[in-house]
């Protein structure tokens, strides 16, 4: 069975569904007209939150968000009656939220700060139409407590914590005082804000390498470095202050002890305005790249019950020190002791709350709305409990193969979720033709999947990688298909160390035994026939009889075999009879068309899923298998005689260029014509997605050209800079 939001079910079938469960909890109503809004799984089916129709309510709410958060947050306000209202760019005026949303108000240009996050702007529009609260959701304003404050004074609901709540804990120098005295265990550093560089590397020094140097007002990676020597210390915090300011408008820096090689693990807490605040339960965030979160898990695999209760615990009494309510998390770095220390705390909505709600029972948007109307929590800490895995992945529009993840931006010529498949959920706020932009964050979807155990969450998320259709901008699925069945990955042998200790020198794709190329050339040798049929068909001057079989040269980089296919029917099957250099005889099933982006087929008996990314009139076929794409060249044998003598193309010399490695907006050049540098030096600043990234020479020499100034908007794979 699917997960089933409330806006989706509409059927009488789903309905029924519905009224045949019964609410378990003792501090919430057991009346069978009450909605659950998800449910997971077809055995064992839990849930434990649902909605009350004779509960107090807001009539409208506003939300301050775009993309797949503001998506999430109407499909809870619609299960609750409660009208919403889209505030938006310019360049968001056809996107999925705001169609989804009953109202929409175009607030600005697609600069955030003119926009997402002017709070008078958004102020105005919560006035015109008598929204009785606002939702941040996540990023933007979320974390903001003058917005928070102003809301308040103009008597209109925050959904989240009090302001102070939100000053007081998203200072992260200030939060760690209050964590301190809250009796949390704390992470060894340096108490008060870094002023400049040079203080920088005197902290860094008194506190020993390696440092986190972060935003005191930071979040979601940006604004984070770790630095390893002085050097690295003056040029981090530098770029880290400068980030800090573009992201959050506010650059104050913080330097704290870098544990290496911990985990990364958070727990979810939720209060509500009459002082009861509870944990539920953690999630395992070490997959990360630049900081930034890419798998999720809950629960942990590393963590016992008596540490699961402790971590708990101290995230309760932290909560209460601040007097918090709404949903909140305590992030936590984790040692191989199993000793933990406190991080931080994000006063908003996770954007892995997803794994939370599937492990647990809870919807977090609708707790929040009702904690904000003033409402009691309905659970007391021993209904919370673990059942069965959740893991959640983060489809971005990005290149993996460039630092595991550049950004990518595009629109989406085609798009596929594989949300039809059994305990798959996907949150995302974009459809096919939508456009992912140079503005925001790069993220298509949160991929989310559950199961009885870990196993099962897993060979779920396989089979939804494998099945989720992306065209028109470069993804790091090949990145998540890889990891989730890489050895140390599916033993829980992880860490925030993970991606760099795994693949050392970058992510490559998927490394393919020679079986599984066999099994590429095979298949590609099969398209080419449906291929040759498909055009005898059309051709009308066309004689004589088809052909028994077909003759190719299949190649794969340098692997290369010689392959016969040969179409049949067996048993009223259709089938293609593969002939490997003579060998090798390999059963593919005739039952898909060229036009279907996913292959499902049976191969040799086993079932097999592929991609068919594209192919053309001249041999060239890309398949994307397990995540990763190949291209193939399918030659008929005669045409490859003559490959031999074909002249090859003239390669560019990358050694003399610096290219663009993704797409951004020039931040600075930091050298000139006639200049000369050394190997590794930097030229230039790019910003991408908030992200600024520092390039640097390839190789000692003399700058030739430069062919970007700053405030330009460059593309991915743009020439910046040349060498003599």
């Amino acid at each position: 069975m699917h997960f089933f939001w409330s806006t989706g079910l509409r059927s009488s079938s789903a309905r029924r569904l519905l009224q045949l469960k019964r609410f378990q909890s003792t501090k919430a109503t057991t009346s069978k007209d009450n909605k659950t809004l998800f449910t997971y799984g077809k055995d064992g089916h839990y849930f434990l939150d649902r909605i009350d129709p004779t509960e107090s309510k807001f009539s409208k709410i506003l939300i301050a968000n775009r993309g797949e958060i503001a998506c999430r947050i109407i499909r809870t306000c619609r299960a609750m009656d409660i009208k919403t209202v889209a505030v938006h760019s310019d360049v968001d005026s056809h996107s999925l939220f705001v169609k989804m949303a009953d109202e929409a108000i175009c607030i600005g240009p697609a600069q955030a700060r003119l926009s997402y996050l002017n709070e008078d702007i958004i102020l105005e529009a919560v006035k015109k139409t008598g929204a009785e609260a606002v939702h941040p959701g996540y990023g933007f304003l979320s974390e903001n407590t003058k917005f928070a404050k102003k809301l308040a004074d103009n008597n209109v609901e925050f959904i989240g914590p009090s302001s102070k709540s939100i000053q007081d804990m998203g200072d992260k120098i200030h939060s760690k005082v209050i964590a301190r005295k809250a009796n949390v265990s704390m992470i060894p550093g340096y108490d008060g804000e870094v002023k400049d560089e040079v203080e920088c590397v005197r902290v860094s020094n008194d506190i020993g390498y390696p440092v986190m140097i972060k935003a005191s007002a930071g979040g979601g990676g940006k604004g984070m470095r770790v630095a390893w020597n002085d050097k690295e210390a003056r040029e981090n915090f530098l770029l880290s202050k400068s980030e800090a300011a573009s992201s959050f408008g506010d650059d104050r820096m913080l330097v704290e002890k870098f544990i290496d090689n911990p985990r990364h693990i958070e727990f979810q807490v939720l209060g509500d305005k009459h002082g009861n605040i509870i944990y539920l339960n953690e999630r395992e965030c070490s997959i990360q790249r630049r900081n930034q979160k890419v798998i999720e898990e809950a629960p942990s695999v590393f963590l016992d019950k008596e540490t699961r209760r402790k971590m708990g615990e101290e995230a309760v009494q932290l909560a209460n020190a601040v007097g918090y309510y709404s949903a909140g998390t305590v992030e936590f770095m984790v040692d191989s002791k199993r000793n933990f220390y406190f991080l931080e705390m994000n006063t908003r909505l996770q954007v892995e709350h997803p794994i939370t709600e599937a492990t647990t029972g809870v919807d977090l948007v609708h707790q929040m709305i009702r904690v904000a109307k003033g409402h009691k929590l309905r659970f007391k800490q021993e209904d919370i409990g673990v059942r069965g895995w959740s893991i959640e992945c983060r489809v971005y529009a990005e290149d993996p193969y460039k630092s595991f993840g550049l950004p990518s931006i595009g629109r989406l010529t085609s798009y596929k979720d594989p949300s039809d498949i059994p305990n798959v959920r996907c949150d995302s706020g974009i459809t096919e033709g939508s456009e992912i932009s140079l503005y925001y964050d790069p993220l298509i979807c949160k991929l989310t999947t559950f199961g009885k155990d870990r196993q099962a969450a897993l060979a779920t998320m396989a089979q939804a990688l494998d099945s989720y259709v992306i065209r028109g901008v470069t993804n790091n699925i090949p990145l998540l298909r890889d990891i989730i069945t890489e050895q140390r990955f599916v033993s829980g042998d992880i860490s925030t160390k993970y991606l760099p200790q795994v693949y050392p020198e970058g992510f490559k794709g998927k490394q393919l035994k020679d079986t599984e190329r066999e099994s590429l050339l095979a298949l590609a040798a099969c398209i080419a026939v449906k291929s040759a049929i498909r055009d005898r068909s059309f051709k009308q001057s066309t004689k004589g009889m088809a052909p028994k079989n077909y003759g190719y040269e299949v190649k794969l980089g340098d692997f290369k075999r010689h392959i016969r296919v040969t179409p049949t029917e067996k048993d009223g099957v259709k089938l293609f009879e593969v002939d490997m250099d003579g060998k090798q005889i390999i059963k593919i099933d005739d039952s898909f068309k060229l036009g279907d982006h996913v292959i499902n087929i049976n191969f040799n008996g086993q079932p097999f899923i592929m991609q068919l990314f594209k192919m053309d009139a001249i041999g060239n076929v890309t398949l994307i298998y397990l995540g990763t794409k190949y291209d193939l060249r399918v030659l008929p044998e005669r045409a490859a005689k003559y490959m031999p003598i074909m002249p090859e193309k003239k390669q560019l010399d990358l050694a003399s260029v610096l290219i663009s490695p993704m797409p951004g907006i020039v931040k600075s050049v930091s050298v000139k014509v006639g200049q000369r540098v050394t190997d590794g030096q930097e030229v230039c600043v790019v910003e991408a997605m908030k992200m600024q990234n520092k390039l640097t020479t390839g190789r000692a020499g003399v700058i030739k050209n430069i062919r970007i100034k700053e405030g330009e908007t460059v593309e991915d794979g743009k020439i910046l800079i040349e060498l003599e």
